[in-house]
């Protein structure tokens, strides 16, 4: 028996810390499998409407039906949409962004969470006879994520209603963005913010950014606390106007965000040897950099989430 029951009250302090710690990560070995999975040669880079991508969107969907708490806000939770690829002289007419919703438990403003599942199919092989652009990086990593967070927070309600949009056709401009933004299930006001990711899987220098808050300094000073001593590094930048390339504001799906005056994050890493190659494979993530980067990502929406509460 404990006859000190100050010790025994710290101890169950400390312990209830831990565990509340450890509660804060996301499902790491779930994070791989599906990043194997989305970016493995049967997906054939996943370029919108071929079989590849077909494969994706039911590996989505599984995924995400199957969460508790999770809500269709769109038929069987597919926003189809048609859009015209001139440089292809091709119409896609039945493009999929693959919606999901969490209920909040306290405000009635969302948060969006994006990550496009699309990649550039196959093409011109390489000096090693590779025709598939698998986008390991680009952007199975974000699209896992993705699945994993929605996991996270269907087993621990956010206080914003999250809808977690794995979208379509961003390699060809943005696609899948315009159309969720141009036909959103409720007025554009009620977003709160969207968080995309796009190349979250490998870094060189164990950074990874956050690119948004030049225009949204309200974000940043939540994200400072996050990023004090985060493992990766968190960075701020890549979104100062009139830096050319430099400028990441319209980079990713973020950017029809943007345009229609919604503030955004985005979460990524720099451009590296593999950016749109075929040697953008799963074998050349950094799984422990990724599942750091992951868990740095939920850290930032849990403290988003709890702090922009109004």
């Amino acid at each position: 028996m404990n006859k000190n029951p100050h010790k025994l009250i710290i101890l169950i302090l400390l312990v209830g810390i831990h565990l509340s710690a450890f509660s804060q990560e996301i499902d790491a070995k779930k994070l791989i499998k599906h990043i194997e999975y989305l970016s493995s040669d049967k997906l054939a880079g996943r370029k919108p409407q071929s079989e590849g991508s077909i494969h994706a969107q039911n590996y989505i969907l599984k995924e995400l039906t199957g969460l508790e708490l999770v809500e269709p806000l769109y038929p069987d939770f597919i926003q189809r949409f048609s859009f015209s690829n001139p440089r292809e002289q091709k119409t896609y007419d039945n493009a999929a962004n693959l919606v999901a919703f969490i209920p909040g438990s306290k405000s009635k403003k969302v948060i969006v969470v994006t990550a496009h599942y699309d990649h550039v199919g196959i093409g011109r092989p390489d000096a090693k006879g590779d025709s598939i652009y698998n986008g390991a990086d680009d952007n199975a990593s974000g699209t896992a994520a993705l699945l994993v967070l929605a996991e996270y927070f269907s087993k621990n309600r956010p206080h914003h209603g999250i809808l977690f949009v794995a979208l379509d056709a961003e390699e060809m401009g943005l696609r899948g963005a315009r159309a969720l933004v141009n036909d959103f299930p409720y007025p554009l006001e009620q977003i709160q913010l969207n968080l995309n990711m796009d190349m979250l899987s490998r870094s060189d220098k164990n950074e990874l950014y956050v690119s948004g808050t030049h225009y949204y300094p309200r974000f940043k000073s939540i994200l400072e606390n996050v990023a004090a001593g985060s493992n990766p590094k968190m960075l701020f930048g890549h979104d100062v106007p009139g830096t050319g390339p430099d400028d990441w504001t319209r980079s990713s799906d973020h950017g029809a965000f943007f345009e229609k005056k919604v503030p955004h994050l985005y979460f990524g890493v720099e451009d590296h040897a593999d950016y749109h190659k075929p040697s953008d494979e799963f074998q050349n993530i950094q799984p422990e950099f990724y599942i750091d980067a992951v868990n740095l990502v939920l850290k930032s929406l849990l403290a988003l989430d709890r702090e922009l509460l109004e």
